[in-house]
């Protein structure tokens, strides 16, 4: 275990400095667009002045690492850009290294926690590697008016829970670069209901368009998911969307149908290392983080005989479900006993909307919506807000070519570091047939968890095996023991093998029935300590963690075995609909093998699409 230097009694001598050096004067931005059928393009020019606070050198000595509350008390560094010129202009700013000195060790992003204020507003607290790695450090992007001015503070500390090993002597220095650019793509809004998606497919109930149909081309990739465009608000011009598959599965709550305080509505706002809203790219960036999300009780039964939502109930938060309405309302024009929406996707999911006081509203996989205890185990789809001023820069809205957000469609990744990617995102791993795997998340803070994206197979058929003989995993049992030796040796190989790490920590807290996801890692709903723990090289996903649902309802009709202990002698599996069910340990299903790789690996190619996954080095 790697000794934390917030433990060490002796103070800690630690020079971090952070000289922040921006160019005063003109960033010209240049706007090139090809005209169909002609060589000819348009080049416009703005100028974009960037005027920096009275200190442009940032300085921590003698520090020992700090709790975010104390990191948040410090001056920080502040700059500001101002636009006096002619046009808006779109802008990125990076945070890139400077060389160090003779003797001086770099400190690595993973021990540097930062916060940035943007206009008096405090924008993100985080851990630096979420910022991207050199070259590609982003610290913020956005478009500025003219006349604009848009004030910012930089804070940085050293993480509280940094290690002697990554911090203790070390040094990090940056300095800032802006690259101004003529603002390209249009609003969302914009795209969907006035280029692409025609009349038919549209309803407008007043107050939102609502995209309707069988397969419309409203598909969207964001944070490494894929998502569906459900409506724009009218007045707003924010846009709905909801995830394409389920992205995990778990019980709505214990005892209560209100959204409010459920455990659901904690698994999707969730901003923790392995929480489903804090693992979207700059969700603060692209989503309305307080949206309005209706709660309002509808007691009909099947499709076409819910009304419009009262408003009664209502609940604020970044992150929601569909209610039935929503769902309903993608029917428009089309025969409801046929049950062929875009948003059926063959599926059982949470809707947020309560059936009567006990109940909720979930969909079938048949379409139809069905009542629902909050105990029943199910899939979970987020819901989202766009913000009306996001873009789409690239992509016809087609599944394999979906929409792509501006801020969100990175190119010439090559030498990045895959920790600083984002969950969702599809990696090249492995041999053969199971090569495809996707980034659950950067739990350890310092690598990257992925799953196979896929049960796996042999030679095209799922490969199945029993649990084994105790309801603990470990690396010995049956499965912990194929995992650890054949799977490591014939589905992955050496090169592939080298790069994940030796050990990882495996949380097996047992969940019972009704109790929360939390328990599958957390002592408690508090998350105040880790469950019971193995180490293991590899392992499998838990009970209600990301990326622990059904992502293909064609291909993965297989039933597989996560590592969360239901009761004595029964471990939850993920069902081929997207549900959860217990069974016993001597049942045989599939694989979905998980694995932490070591921050040092690197992107050589791909974007991170299913079409182009990253390939790794």
């Amino acid at each position: 275990m790697k000794e934390a230097i917030k433990n060490n009694k002796k103070v800690i001598i630690i020079l971090v400095a952070i000289i922040l050096i921006l160019l005063i004067g003109i960033a010209y931005a240049y706007l090139r667009t090809t005209l169909e059928g002609q060589e000819e393009y348009v080049i416009r020019v703005g100028t974009l002045d960037l005027v920096l606070g009275e200190d442009n050198e940032l300085t921590l000595e003698k520090q020992i690492p700090i709790e975010d509350s104390e990191g948040m008390s410090l001056n920080g560094f502040s700059f500001s850009l101002t636009n006096n010129g002619n046009i808006e202009t779109d802008y990125t700013i990076y945070l890139d290294d400077i060389p160090l000195d003779e003797g001086e060790t770099r400190m690595p992003d993973s021990a540097i926690r930062y916060s940035l204020t943007r206009n008096d507003e405090v924008f993100m607290t985080r851990n630096m590697t979420t910022m991207g790695s050199d070259p590609n450090r982003r610290v913020d992007f956005g478009t500025i008016g003219i006349d604009e001015t848009i004030n910012y503070t930089l804070r940085i500390w050293i993480d509280y829970d940094a290690t002697t090993e990554e911090a203790s002597g070390k040094t990090f220095k940056g300095k800032l670069r802006v690259v101004a650019t003529q603002p390209v793509g249009e609003e969302v809004s914009t795209v969907l209901l006035l280029e692409n998606i025609p009349k038919e497919n549209q309803y407008d109930d007043g107050t939102d368009t609502f995209i309707t149909g069988e397969d419309p081309n409203n598909y969207i990739w964001y944070s490494g998911k894929l998502w569906r465009a459900v409506s724009v608000n009218n007045d707003a011009k924010t846009t709905k969307l909801v995830t394409q598959w389920n992205i995990s599965a778990t019980n709505y709550d214990n005892d209560s149908n209100e959204f409010e305080g459920s455990y659901i509505e904690e698994w999707l706002n969730d901003t923790t290392e392995d929480g489903f809203l804090g693992n979207l790219r700059d969700y603060q960036k692209f989503i309305v983080m307080d949206s309005k999300w209706d709660t309002t009780i509808d007691d009909s039964s099947g499709l076409g005989s819910s009304e419009k939502p009262s408003g009664t109930s209502t609940v604020i938060d970044p992150v929601g479900l569909l209610n039935k309405y929503e769902y309903q309302s993608s029917y428009y024009g089309l025969d409801f006993a046929d049950h062929n929406s875009y948003l059926n996707n063959g599926l059982y999911w949470w809707t947020l909307t309560p059936d009567s006081l006990s109940q909720i509203n979930l969909i079938q996989n048949t379409g139809n919506p069905i009542k629902s205890s909050v105990l029943g185990r199910n899939g979970i789809r987020p819901s989202i807000n766009l913000k009306s001023n996001v873009k789409i820069v690239d992509g016809d809205g087609t599944i394999d070519n979906p929409y792509r957000l501006k801020g969100d469609n990175d190119t010439n990744l090559s030498g990045t570091l895959l920790n600083t990617r984002y969950s969702g995102e599809y990696v090249r791993f492995g041999t053969d047939e199971n090569n495809l795997y996707r980034i659950v998340s950067h739990e350890n803070r310092i690598g990257t968890k992925i799953t196979s994206a896929e049960p796996l197979k042999d030679s095209g058929t799922f490969k199945t095996l029993a649990f084994g003989n105790s309801e603990i995993y470990s690396s010995t049992n049956t499965i912990g023991s194929f995992l650890n030796g054949d799977y490591l040796t014939n589905y992955v190989g050496d090169n592939y093998s080298n790069m994940i790490e030796d050990d990882t920590s495996w949380y097996l807290g047992t969940v019972e029935n009704g109790a929360s996801y939390k328990f599958a890692k957390y002592i408690d709903i508090n998350m105040s300590g880790y469950a019971i723990i193995t180490d293991a090289k590899v392992g499998l996903l838990r009970y209600g963690e990301l990326m622990a649902g059904q992502f293909n309802i064609n291909d993965n009709n297989t039933f597989w075995w996560t590592l969360t202990p239901a009761e004595e002698v029964a471990v939850y599996y993920l069902s081929d609909l997207g549900g959860v069910n217990a069974y016993g340990l001597y049942y045989s299903f599939g694989i979905k093998p998980s694995l932490n790789l070591k921050s040092n690996v690197v992107i050589t190619g791909g974007n991170g699409t299913k079409n182009n996954p990253f390939t790794l080095s």
